[in-house]
């Protein structure tokens, strides 16, 4: 049977005004009162009822975070920086996976608001317009975090992405490197069609250097597209001297597929990779890499969802994060 406020306000002689009062944290009550409503509750294991509560305060109090992929590290540090911040204002999270689906991305945002979230944390690869008009009807807010809105209608928290791949490009070429090789995620993603092709192609333009159109694979973020991407490297004629890998854990199949050619990681190659997870530490050897740094960036979305959620001023709704590269053994 279900404990409800009118069972603990009977069982404790009081209104049920006061036990909402004393559950809510209202400091116009008894100390006196509210211990004995506390007793209560803690006997009876009343659980206030969050639906109930937020149709009378109209805030559930929740928030939906909507996440291409859990198991991947990369999404898994971005959603600890929202979980640990959304803790922190008391939010509770609803957390689901979209699969980088469009259709199941759009089904997800309308059960989100379908069950009253107070705002929604968004990340995806590939923002269409589809997604931009729902956003906009969006009765609560929305921030996206490691995700490009082209238009900058939609709060968000990134890296520049362009530059940090400029950054990594000109760490090689300052190298000695003229052949460099970019192993650069999904091309129907503009974080990576337009940003990161866009700096590697202006390193080369800036150092001087020829574009071959043959050093740039595209990969789907997977190990095993690492794995690909080495084998199409390793046939080329004129093979590069530097490889720069757009997530960790192709970086990983990079690495290993050299290995298991006879190659050796930075003496035949040098390799950075782009995302700075714990993956980067986990193999031999450890990877230098541009560190994008996850983990705020999901914290400071969730701190920005805050503040439209309770209408406090935002100065900026477009963050850029600052990035850096942590060198470490697979580069010379």
């Amino acid at each position: 049977m279900n404990i409800t406020i009118y069972d603990v306000a009977r069982e404790a002689n009081v209104s049920m005004a006061t036990v909402s009062r004393v559950v809510n944290g209202n400091p116009n009550v008894k100390p006196a009162t509210r211990k004995k409503v506390m007793e209560v509750i803690d006997r009876l294991g009343y659980r206030p009822n969050a639906v109930a509560r937020g149709l009378a305060s109209k805030k559930t109090t929740t928030v939906g975070v909507i996440i291409p992929d859990i198991a991947s590290p990369f999404f898994a540090e971005l959603a600890r920086g929202i979980e640990d911040i959304a803790t922190m204002y008391k939010y509770n999270i609803i957390l689901s996976n979209s699969d980088q689906n469009i259709e199941k991305e759009l089904h997800l945002l309308n059960t989100m608001l379908g069950k009253q979230v107070d705002g929604i944390v968004f990340m995806g690869g590939n923002i269409k317009p589809e997604h931009v008009e729902e956003f906009k009807k969006s009765p609560v807010p929305i921030v996206l975090a490691g995700s490009i809105e082209e238009s900058g209608e939609i709060p968000s928290v990134n890296i520049d992405y362009e530059q940090a791949t400029y950054d990594a490009v000109l760490t090689f070429i300052e190298k000695g490197h003229q052949e460099i090789a970019f192993v650069v995620g999904p091309y129907l993603e503009p974080i990576n069609r337009d940003k990161k092709l866009g700096g590697y192609k202006r390193a080369l333009s800036d150092a001087g250097i020829a574009y071959r159109e043959e050093l740039v694979i595209e990969g789907d973020y997977t190990y095993d597209s690492g794995l690909e991407a080495i084998e199409r490297i390793l046939e080329l004629d004129t093979k590069p001297t530097a490889i720069l890998v757009g997530s960790d854990e192709m970086a990983l199949g990079v690495v290993h597929g050299a290995y298991d050619r006879g190659f050796k990681v930075p003496d035949d190659f040098e390799v950075i990779s782009s995302d700075n997870t714990r993956l980067t530490l986990m193999v031999r050897p450890q990877l230098t890499t541009v560190v994008q740094p996850l983990y705020d960036i999901g914290a400071v979305s969730m701190r920005l969802l805050t503040k439209y959620m309770n209408k406090e001023k935002v100065a900026e709704n477009i963050v850029v994060l600052p990035h850096r590269i942590e060198n470490r053994n697979s580069t010379k």
